[in-house]
């Protein structure tokens, strides 16, 4: 199967995918399954899930005090603003896994960076090897070297805020059936896809400035 392991929904305030947007664009893009990492919320993602269950697997997308992390296999909403060390203990409670999303992006406020990542490494499920807003791509390439350093998964995600960058990257793994498998088959999965292009960023600006306005 085709994953698409980091999206948001319009249920992120910097972001415009409904579920509409989403169904239409995987299907051009041959996605079979798309993490839904809203930024601290899992509203949209159980939505989503209940609606097509099939096709979304409930994540988050949290704001830690050392950086941003993403959460899969969620039940429970876990609050930004906490310590890192309590956000990962707080999503393996409830049977979640947990990695870095974007960990070495020097571009990016909301990356933990290389000392947070190497102080954490051992409570991670994975790491994002390839994340399709990363600018700099040898800041994908280091994290991937991470992962092979410290034998971890590795993930991968388009961190689409609109439609037409959904499945822009994702990863070719076997169809898990439980979490364990997910893990498991990550572990063997191919990454594919290529880069979005810096623009995209003024995709999220453009998303805060109409929710700012009531459009």
């Amino acid at each position: 199967m085709r994953i698409d392991l980091h999206c948001h929904t319009h249920y992120s305030p910097d972001a415009l995918n409904t579920l509409d947007d989403l169904l239409r664009r995987m299907d051009q893009r041959g996605l079979e399954m798309v993490a839904i990492t809203d930024h601290n919320t899992i509203r949209g993602a159980l939505e989503f899930h209940r609606r097509a269950p099939d096709r979304f697997l409930v994540g988050e997308e949290i704001k830690t005090c050392q950086g941003e992390v993403i959460a899969l296999f969620l039940e429970e909403e876990v609050p930004p603003g906490l310590s890192i060390h309590e956000t990962i203990s707080r999503v393996h409670a409830q049977g979640g896994l947990v990695g870095a999303s974007h960990p070495l992006d020097r571009l990016r406020s909301e990356a933990m960076g290389r000392e947070v990542l190497e102080s954490i490494h051992d409570q991670l499920d994975f790491i994002e090897a390839f994340n399709a807003r990363t600018i700099i791509f040898k800041d994908n390439r280091l994290a991937r070297e991470m992962t092979i350093r410290w034998g971890l998964p590795a993930s991968a995600g388009s961190d689409a805020h609109a439609p037409f960058e959904v499945g822009r990257v994702y990863v070719q793994m076997p169809r898990f059936e439980n979490r364990q498998d997910f893990l498991d088959y990550l572990a063997q999965g191919q990454i594919g896809g290529r880069p979005s292009s810096p623009l995209v960023h003024l995709i999220s600006r453009y998303a805060k400035w109409r929710k700012c306005l009531g459009i």
